[in-house]
């Protein structure tokens, strides 16, 4: 399920999914460095976390067409098995793009996952959102579920 929305404080969509998958294993993938290089696109060794309030974490991921392109941020809200804040530093921008990511335990093996991102333009969210869906449906194949 996908929400977009226009406000005054900017364009935003949330992404909603159910993994088959129990909540630790989801916190997991998104919050260790080994895991989350599997499968969010990063080049190896490229990622680094201390996932903690305050905490940084830098990755350079790959494009489809090869690309590289390193992105740094900081950890805004971290509540274990419940809810990230993650902040993504952008060149230009005094503040941070934060994206919230929520998981909620929906049974004993599957996981309800939306994440949620408000971006200064319409281009922007466009593009955040469609990199959002590539990260969803690749944790998706990593944890052999299927949305």
């Amino acid at each position: 399920m996908t929400t977009e929305q226009t406000t005054a404080a900017g364009f935003s969509y949330t992404l909603e999914r159910t993994l088959e998958s129990p909540v630790p294993a989801v916190w997991n993938a998104w919050t260790t460095a080994e895991s989350y290089a599997q499968w969010s696109y990063a080049a190896p060794g490229s990622v680094e976390m201390d996932v903690r309030p305050g905490g940084t974490w830098k990755a350079t991921m790959v494009t489809p067409d090869g690309g590289q392109f390193p992105l740094t941020g900081s950890y805004s809200e971290v509540e274990e098995n419940r809810r990230l804040v993650i902040g993504m530093d952008v060149p230009g921008r005094a503040e941070p793009v934060l994206m919230t990511v929520e998981l909620t335990e929906q049974g004993a093996h599957r996981t309800r996952i939306v994440v949620a991102q408000t971006c200064d333009t319409a281009a922007d969210r466009d593009l955040a959102e469609q990199g959002t869906t590539m990260l969803l449906d690749s944790l998706t194949a990593f944890l052999g579920t299927a949305s």
